[in-house]
């Protein structure tokens, strides 16, 4: 997930190390927080792969920096990411699902669409699973467990219900 935030956030302008770490932390800290140490690795990744430029210049602050800018096929590969099948695991679901929305403008009307329609197929798999869950005599869930089985469904029914006025929107 850390190679798609930062292909997506140098979509908007070349940057820093520090400010591509600063820009994630700016769009994306609810859903996630890399440390410093996972941005640099992905960075030589992206790069050795093609996806990302790097030059040195001089900064603002008069120190010689690297900057990062995406490449024509760094653009592509954020387009695989964004439409990449989501993981089946809910908690992984959960905060990849709000960052692939959170950078849905970057696809086209048709790629959103494809991409919201997988996220809310994946969203109501995991409510009918907590709903099963919840509601299987045999399990012997603990009153705790019941109540957060049920904030689950909750959650999924509202999650579901962004997905679909985004839906409406992009259509």
């Amino acid at each position: 997930m850390i190679e798609l935030l930062i292909l997506y956030v140098l979509t908007k302008k070349e940057l820093t190390m520090y400010a591509i770490l600063k820009a994630i932390m700016d769009n994306f800290a609810t859903y996630t927080q890399p440390s410093f140490g996972a941005i640099k690795p992905a960075l030589t990744r992206l790069e050795k792969e093609g996806f990302i430029h790097s030059r040195k210049a001089m900064s603002e602050g008069g120190k010689l920096s690297g900057f990062y800018s995406i490449t024509e096929e760094g653009k592509k590969e954020l387009k695989h990411l964004l439409l990449e099948k989501l993981s089946a695991n809910p908690l992984q679901f959960n905060s990849a699902s709000k960052i692939k929305l959170s950078c849905a403008s970057y696809l086209a009307q048709d790629e959103r669409s494809a991409m919201f329609s997988q996220i809310k197929t994946k969203a109501l798999e995991h409510q009918y699973t907590a709903k099963n869950t919840l509601e299987n005599e045999s399990n012997s869930l603990s009153f705790y467990q019941k109540i957060l089985l049920d904030n689950s469904i909750c959650e999924y029914k509202n999650f579901i219900s962004i997905i679909e006025g985004l839906e409406k929107e992009n259509s």
